[in-house]
C-alpha cells in the first residue's frame, strides 16, 4: 500500500473549452470557471495533506488555438496573478511558474516574477506550467548540460534532472487527467516516470473537491513499485 496521502499531485487541466461550448458560451468562460475550480482544488488539496500541486495550464502547443483565445488567456493568467497573490501570501502557498516564459510579453512575465518573488516564503507549493512541454523541458535541461560544459560520460540521470525548470520540487506522485482523455498530452514526461495516474471524464471546471477524495483514495489502494 502507499502512503495514505501523495506528497506531490499534477494535474492535466482539461474540459474548459468543452465545459464553455455545452453552454454555448465563448471560450474564455470555460477558462475562467476553470480559475474557481483551481482556487477551490488547492484549498481542499492542502486540508487532505498535499504540499505540492502542478496544474497544467497552457502548453507549447496551445499557441496554435485561435488568436483571440491565445490572447484571452494571456490576459487571464496575469489578471489571475495579480488578484490572487494577497490571498497566496496570506494562505503560505508559494507559486511557481514552469515553461518557457521568455516567449511571453514583458508585462506577463513582470507580474509572474513579483508573484513568484511575493509568495518565496510559503510553506506549500503551487506550481502552473504555463507555455510548457515536457520534451522542451528535457531540451532545455540537455542544453544547460551542454552549456555547462558536462563531459559526456558525466551525463547521468541526475544531471538532467537537477536542469528540470523546478528541480527543487519532488516529483509527482499522483498524476489527474479530467476530461475524459487517457493521455499525458507532453506533461512532465521526466517527472512522471512512476507516478500514479487517475483520469476522469469530468471536464475539470465541474472537478470537485469529492472528486479529487476519489482521487487519492484510488492512490491510497495501490501499490508502487518504482519499476520494481
Amino acid at each position: 500500500m502507499t502512503d495514505t496521502v501523495p506528497q506531490h499531485v499534477a494535474i492535466v487541466m482539461d474540459g474548459n473549452r468543452r465545459w464553455a461550448r455545452r453552454r454555448h458560451l465563448p471560450a474564455i468562460a470555460g477558462h475562467r470557471a476553470g480559475v474557481e475550480t483551481i482556487r477551490r482544488t488547492l484549498r481542499h488539496a492542502r486540508e487532505r495533506g498535499v504540499r505540492y500541486l502542478t496544474l497544467y495550464s497552457f502548453s507549447t502547443e496551445n499557441w496554435k488555438r485561435e488568436p483571440a483565445e491565445v490572447e484571452a488567456l494571456m490576459r487571464l493568467l496575469e489578471e489571475t496573478i495579480l488578484r490572487e497573490t494577497d490571498s497566496l501570501v496570506r494562505d503560505r502557498v508559494r507559486l511557481r511558474v514552469i515553461g518557457r516564459l521568455d516567449d511571453l510579453s514583458e508585462r506577463l512575465q513582470r507580474a509572474i516574477a513579483g508573484a513568484v518573488r511575493a509568495t518565496e516564503g510559503g510553506t506549500d507549493t503551487m506550481t502552473i506550467a504555463f507555455n510548457y512541454g515536457g520534451r522542451a523541458e528535457i531540451v532545455d535541461a540537455v542544453r544547460a548540460v551542454v552549456r555547462d560544459g558536462v563531459a559526456a560520460d558525466a551525463v547521468d540521470e541526475a544531471a538532467i534532472a537537477r536542469r528540470l525548470y523546478a528541480p527543487d520540487i519532488p516529483d509527482p506522485d499522483l498524476l489527474i487527467r479530467t476530461g475524459g482523455e487517457l493521455r499525458v498530452s507532453n506533461f512532465l514526461l521526466w517527472q512522471v516516470a512512476y507516478a500514479e495516474m487517475w483520469a476522469t471524464p469530468v471536464l475539470w471546471p465541474d472537478f470537485s473537491v469529492a472528486d479529487l477524495d476519489s482521487a487519492i483514495a484510488s492512490y491510497a489502494s495501490r501499490e508502487r513499485r518504482f519499476g520494481r
